[in-house]
């Protein structure tokens, strides 16, 4: 099957719902939801919220069955009527086979080389299935103060993208976004906007969280892109407590096949106190196919709510302390390199603001990180006022909680994408017809700062 007709058949798959109807299309809700002007084309635009110095870039082209339950738990009804099957349709299309529950690691398997989709395909695709909806914000990419556009065939950039998708259990069943009117949670369009964002921004690391669609939606899809995937669910997600749930929410870490190798992996449930907790982290160690270069990847979700915080700090301390063993591990089997000093990048929603403890430790880490976003602002030391943006029953809250933290003596970014203005967000705040989620990606292009010690 050739790339564009592959493209229609997995897109036609996407929008059939697991009992068998298609997506019908329907126009945006009458009330007081608010939304940008303009066509469905993401590519350019105003300026965003980033707030600091630096040269603006116009947002660049895309570059080249049953539910789950929990036993005795409550139950809450999900919303509207968009629910969906774990390993649905779409992903035993792909299979041809009934999914079972997956073996360790399955996605890891190097011998796995699905067909091929064309992104530039499937990203029309995308923009066509939401013609209804408003624009996602148009965000550009900043260059820090100090750095400029570096092109590099030896040393070429690496994008990463961080983001907290929501997980669909928990937006139309838990988390009482009252702003959000329930059809704007719709999975069967929600996911085209959460792809349609992937595929702008085309990243070569992709550390997502709240993700409860792995199996049927993202992995298929990501592997066709060529993407290798592991997944992570958290040991009690909250999504099992939702009525018509897709399985548990936890973590995914996607690395772009034709970029890096994979040396090793670690799933961790990160421990507080000597004691297991319902949060996890992924690291990998990856090999870069252009340097030879070695680069460790952890994906990770703390703890959410106020009343956490020294929970939240001890979980940072432990996932700090696997890093340093799984960096040094990594670097002794380099006869180039001493041990510890393989480059790193944590990417997680932390639930927690600058001003808490896990923040100081990691931005004091013997690990030597910074925060990416900091050098958004205007003395390269701030964060950006919000990540995350939503009203609840308990009120508005507008807060800093989504990180990209990296070896500031072994790593360099180049260039991160904006934040949207108040203005772009709109009035009823996030998740929205425009914006898939409550919490905003957060994308930068990195690059190793020492010249290759090995070309390939």
């Amino acid at each position: 099957m050739n790339p564009a007709r592959r493209c229609s058949a997995l897109l036609s798959q996407l929008c059939v719902t697991s009992r068998g109807g298609s997506t019908a299309r329907r126009p945006l809700s009458p009330g007081p939801v608010s939304s940008p002007g303009g066509t469905r084309c993401c590519r350019s635009g105003v300026g965003g919220g980033g707030g600091g110095a630096g040269v603006i870039e116009t947002c660049p082209q895309p570059r080249p069955s049953g539910a789950f339950t929990t036993g005795t738990a409550p139950v809450c009804p999900m919303g509207g009527s968009s629910s969906s099957r774990l390993f649905g349709t779409f992903a035993q299309s792909l299979n041809r086979a009934p999914l079972a529950q997956p073996a360790l690691y399955p996605e890891e398997n190097p011998d796995q080389d699905p067909a091929q989709t064309d992104p530039d395909q499937l990203l029309r695709e995308c923009e066509e299935a939401l013609q209804s909806r408003p624009a996602r914000p148009h965000r550009h990419l900043v260059y820090p103060t100090g750095t400029a556009s570096r092109r590099h065939k030896h040393n070429p950039a690496i994008r990463i993208m961080q983001w907290n998708i929501l997980a669909q259990a928990l937006g139309e069943g838990k988390d009482g976004f009252i702003r959000c009117p329930v059809d704007a949670l719709n999975w069967q369009e929600r996911k085209y906007l959460i792809m349609e964002e992937i595929l702008t921004y085309r990243p070569d690391i992709l550390c997502l969280q709240e993700v409860d669609h792995y199996y049927d939606t993202f992995q298929p899809i990501l592997a066709s892109l060529g993407y290798q995937g592991s997944f992570l669910a958290k040991p009690w997600s909250p999504c099992l407590d939702v009525e018509q749930n897709n399985g548990p929410d936890g973590c995914a870490l996607f690395y772009r096949r034709s970029r890096f190798s994979l040396q090793a992996t670690a799933h961790l449930r990160l421990s507080a106190m000597m004691l297991p907790t319902n949060q996890v982290a992924i690291v990998q160690t990856l090999i870069c196919q252009v340097t030879g270069q070695r680069l460790c990847v952890a994906v990770t979700h703390l703890k959410a709510r106020s009343g956490w915080e020294r929970l939240r700090s001890a979980q940072g301390a432990d996932l700090l302390q696997s890093l340093r063993s799984i960096t040094s591990q990594s670097s002794s089997s380099q006869t180039e390199a001493a041990p510890g000093t393989v480059p790193l990048v944590v990417c997680g929603d932390f639930n927690a603001e600058p001003s808490e403890d896990v923040y100081r430790r990691f931005s004091s880490s013997a690990l030597g990180l910074n925060s990416a976003y900091k050098l958004l602002s205007s003395d390269g030391q701030t964060e950006p006022a919000y990540t995350t943006w939503k009203i609840r029953p308990s009120g508005e809250s507008c807060s800093t909680l989504d990180y990209i933290w990296y070896t500031h003596d072994a790593l360099s970014v180049d260039c991160l994408l904006d934040i949207p203005t108040e203005e772009q967000i709109g009035p009823d705040r996030l998740p929205s017809y425009h914006y898939p989620s409550d919490h905003l990606s957060l994308l930068c292009d990195i690059s190793f700062r020492e010249e290759p010690h090995r070309l390939m």
